[in-house]
């Protein structure tokens, strides 16, 4: 390690750096409210910061307090949290809110060792809001300060695993300023997301570029080092689209798995086209599989069996998508089906919804996008009703 000359050197030039340059503009910055950063923090993870900013704003009006959150209805948290993915982030947000309203009568834990106790934060956004909300100093590491220190001190070992973390969450604990421990990990956050980007960094712009060894050595390129996640698996899906005048048959997924809580057009998990074996679709193609016979067969007797319905048109194939979780891969074929009247006696997960009231309803991002092409295909259809 630096001496301790070097040590308030590097420090300094980071401030000095952060005071001039730092994005003093973003919403959570604002104050040290540990409620504000810690949904800030949250909804980071995975998001880039120009998603996160409405959003952020957003569930801020709806959730004010620890206490609303806490109280709140799932349907209207979930839909406050549509289309920033990861849902099970804004699950927990919850429960832990329930945690500090029942185990600290609502008052946000002041101590890194209480605060990391709470559903779904760990040593990242626990030190995060002890540095930033509460001035300890706590290392805040992520990917980006990952990033920036494996250059720095020109660290090889592969940050993909969990034991890594350790290696720098013990060089922040030496390096981090005592006297403005936030300021100083969000410095590293700030050059990590910009000057010290994982693509085309600008190191000759860093104001830490005299102590980065690996500018110095010509050996950027080189850090860090991580190792290849493996693959989502794939899974090819049917994604059905019943119609009833502006009425549309929804589905509410079940209460855990992907997309818990979600409504969306029911999905089934079969292969209906003239597709290849799973594991040799191409999940990048633009234009839908056609279904085969045995596919409108399988189409028809999933109506039949499943909403006891009979179609009086049907648009099979009328487009497909990709979504991509972090450990699945999903690529649907959408079919437009149109019935007589709306069938009452219905499973207890469906519902007709008409269109207009599409927006009271939490819609996970692959419902958006089978609605976008059924609205696409069919606008002067539906907009007919």
């Amino acid at each position: 390690m630096w001496p301790e000359e070097k040590i308030q050197a590097f420090r300094k030039a980071l401030l000095d750096w952060y005071d001039a340059a730092g994005r003093d503009h973003l919403p959570w910055r604002l104050n040290n409210d540990p409620y504000r950063i810690w949904v800030s923090e949250i909804m980071l993870q995975q998001t880039q910061v120009i998603t996160v900013i409405p959003y952020y704003n957003r569930f801020m009006a709806l959730f004010p307090s620890i206490k609303e959150l806490a109280e709140a209805e799932e349907d209207v948290l979930l839909k406050a949290w549509e289309g920033l993915g990861y849902y099970s982030r804004v699950r927990n947000l919850q429960k832990a809110a329930q945690q500090i309203m029942a185990d600290y009568d609502g008052v946000f834990p002041n101590q890194p060792e209480e605060i990391i106790k709470l559903k779904g934060i760990g040593p990242y956004t626990a030190g995060a809001i002890s540095s930033m909300a509460f001035g300890l100093p706590e290392p805040a590491v992520d990917g980006n300060v990952m990033r920036v220190f494996s250059r720095v001190f020109e660290i090889g070992d592969d940050i993909a695993k969990p034991a890594t973390r350790k290696i720098f969450e013990g060089l922040v604990r030496v390096l981090i300023d005592p006297d403005r421990p936030g300021d100083f990990n969000q410095a590293i956050m700030d050059l990590g997301t910009d000057i010290c980007a994982p693509k085309n960094p600008r190191p000759e712009e860093s104001p830490i570029k005299d102590f980065n060894q690996a500018y110095q050595n010509g050996t950027m390129h080189l850090y860090p080092f991580k190792s290849k996640a493996k693959k989502p698996v794939p899974k090819t899906m049917q994604g059905i689209v019943i119609q009833s005048g502006d009425h549309f048959l929804l589905e509410k997924r079940p209460e855990s798995g992907l997309l818990a809580n979600f409504w969306t057009f029911p999905l089934v998990e079969e292969n209906w086209g003239d597709w290849p074996k799973i594991e040799q679709i191409n999940f990048l193609v633009a234009e839908p599989a056609p279904l085969n016979e045995e596919g409108m067969h399988a189409l028809n007797t999933f109506l039949d069996e499943k909403v006891k319905m009979t179609a009086e048109q049907i648009q099979p194939a009328v487009g497909s998508l990709t979504h991509v979780f972090s450990h699945r891969k999903w690529h649907i074929t959408v079919h437009h089906v149109v019935v007589e009247g709306m069938k009452e006696d219905l499973p207890e997960n469906m519902q007709w919804v008409s269109r207009f009231d599409f927006p009271d309803y939490a819609f996970a991002v692959p419902q958006q996008k089978m609605w976008e092409i059924i609205w696409k295909e069919n606008r002067k259809f539906l907009q007919s009703f």
